[in-house]
């Protein structure tokens, strides 16, 4: 659909009279683009100070202009390879084939943009082709519904009440060590980080959490609680934000046989395995799981709109939103058709390009380079782990752990920050991991060309060159910088 913009039926701008309020930056000012200054001094004023002064302090705070879909250039011109973006970037930033059909969209649309009480094409097709892939690999979905949310933490908020709603009489949800669900309240009471639950308790009650990997303790406390008072488990395949954990192998078919035995609903978090991070569409089928709640998000969005899925059994569906209580659990903007289009075209592209079998291989390729450079240099990396292309990093702290009054995950954070400052310079951008300190994470796009993902090592290697041990990175820190990254430390 087009309009003309001189069609009388458009309001016009109006930039006189005496009420008129005057806005101090239009959009036209930033295709002009702002500087660099004016933009951290805006940032620093009116959003998150404290964490752009810590990504400025450690000269990685951007802003960035991006070159191509795989390349970032930050404000001294220095060209980076993006493995950032938290594993929400499966094509990189401004793929074409997605811009262009952006474009298509908004020039041809004509449906609701908001479709809040209506069938939608958008939202149908989507829900059919989740449903489709899903069933593909787990035939039991195949009448699976879909809800729509606008985050992975959404997702995970819809997973909650669903389990609860569906189970009123049940008391408690099963969640895991080191686990990351998200920031909203239920989601973060599925969180166990002391640093970001804390400050907000009381959080939800019933939860219970459990070691991850361990389905001996998972198998006692179910008994020992009683089978009917277990609303549902909730897990990660794989946790992302605890530095790239991957289970032992027998563990998601144990949780698999453990639910079944028992009838305890699965709650699968692939906010950031699924739809090809993990080298597969489904990280908790391929390792021998078949949840009855499956969250999506990340690639869903293509980098470009915020979007979250959570995939229902009918049963569970039903008995939650079923007859005149179907609108028990909405949003305003879950379902929007702009989302809905972006995320069918995403998902046309990880599937037409087949991108969970290239995240695999090339997976396979950037572990073994990444345990190369951590056998060549150990004193400066700790550990190294991956799945697909999700890739995690530990390394030594720069100091021992009590030698500043700052406690041991402070250290490890500001080690960590130092890392990625030497990335950046060496020309990668890199991840933090949230519930993991001491891990830095690599999240490239699933189609980054293969001589850009070789050249990513080459560079990782060349960094760690230059340091060979952790306590390096200091030298290399101005001392400036150093002393106001300490103060915004201590003020923590």
């Amino acid at each position: 659909m087009s309009i003309n913009p001189s069609d009388p039926r458009l309001p016009k701008a109006s930039t006189t009279g005496p009420n008129q309020v005057s806005l101090p930056i239009r959009t036209e000012d930033i295709f002009t683009g702002l500087s660099v200054n004016a933009t951290l001094g805006l940032e620093k004023k009116h959003g998150n100070a404290d964490l752009i002064r810590a990504v400025n302090i450690l000269d990685i705070g951007g802003p960035f202009q991006v070159i191509d879909p795989w390349t970032l250039q930050d404000p001294d011109g220095r060209h980076l390879i993006n493995a950032g973006g938290y594993a929400a970037l499966p094509f990189g930033e401004s793929y074409p084939p997605l811009l262009q059909f952006i474009t298509n969209f908004i020039d041809g649309n004509t449906s609701m943009g908001l479709p809040q009480q209506a069938a939608s094409d958008w939202r149908a097709a989507l829900e059919t082709n989740l449903v489709s892939l899903l069933a593909s690999e787990a035939p039991s979905h195949s009448d699976s519904g879909v809800f729509f949310s606008n985050s992975g933490a959404e997702a995970v908020e819809t997973a909650i009440k669903f389990a609860r709603g569906s189970q009123p009489r049940s008391k408690y949800i099963i969640n895991f060590t080191s686990a990351y669900h998200g920031k909203t309240l239920g989601a973060l009471s599925l969180t166990p980080n002391p640093e970001l639950q804390a400050p907000f308790a009381p959080l939800l009650p019933g939860v219970i959490t459990l070691p991850y990997g361990n389905a001996d303790v998972l198998e006692t406390t179910i008994r020992k609680k009683g089978v009917s008072s277990i609303a549902a488990i909730v897990l990660e395949p794989i946790q992302g934000e605890a530095g790239v954990v991957i289970p032992p192998p027998e563990f998601l078919p144990a949780v698999a046989q453990i639910s079944r035995q028992h009838k305890i609903m699965v709650i699968a978090d692939e906010v950031q395995t699924g739809l090809g991070r993990s080298g597969h569409h489904f990280a908790s089928i391929a390792g021998g799981l078949e949840p009855d709640i499956i969250t999506l998000a990340k690639p869903l969005g293509g980098g470009l709109i915020p979007i979250g899925a959570t995939i229902i059994r009918r049963p569970i569906y039903k008995k939650v939103l079923g007859g005149l209580e179907s609108k028990r659990h909405s949003n305003t903007f879950g379902g929007g058709s702009l989302a809905m289009a972006v995320a069918l075209k995403s998902l046309e592209l990880i599937i037409d390009e087949n991108l969970a079998e290239t995240s695999q291989k090339n997976g396979k390729i950037g572990l073994d380079r990444l345990e190369e450079i951590h056998k060549r240099y150990p004193a400066f990396i700790r550990n190294v782990r991956g799945a697909g292309m999700l890739f995690g990093v530990e390394l030594h702290s720069v100091i021992p752990t009590y030698a500043l009054p700052i406690g041991d995950d402070t250290v490890r954070t500001l080690s960590t920050g130092l890392a990625v400052r030497e990335l950046h310079l060496g020309g990668v951008h890199a991840c933090f991991s949230l519930n993991a300190s001491s891990v830095l994470r690599l999240t490239p796009p699933l189609n980054i060309p293969v001589n850009l993902f070789s050249e990513m090592f080459t560079r990782i290697e060349h960094v760690a060159q230059q340091n060979r041990s952790s306590w390096r990175m200091l030298r290399r820190m101005p001392t400036k910088s150093l002393l106001r990254l300490a103060r915004l430390a201590i003020k923590r």
